[in-house]
């Protein structure tokens, strides 16, 4: 069980990378990530088709990864 909860756990660590090195620059420099924060922010830039997919999936990747890696941890120290 420990050793599939790590291979699992590689699994979504390496999906987690790809799909964020997948995802194109929302911008450049320190001024376009204040100004494109604060578009994000207030919703003036909306995501499409691919984008949209990507970004879901990011989010997706990110949490089951978090709660994973707190089993992995649970399940190795008992």
């Amino acid at each position: 069980m420990e050793i599939f909860l790590k291979i699992l756990l590689v699994l979504f660590a390496v999906g987690l990378i790809s799909v964020v090195l997948l995802q194109k620059g929302k911008s450049a420099g320190l001024s376009g990530a204040i100004s494109g924060g604060a578009e994000h922010l207030f919703g003036k830039t909306k995501a499409r088709g691919l984008d949209l997919f990507l970004q879901r999936l990011t989010v997706g990747l990110a949490v089951g990864f978090f709660v994973l890696s707190l089993i992995v941890a649970y399940v190795v120290k008992v």
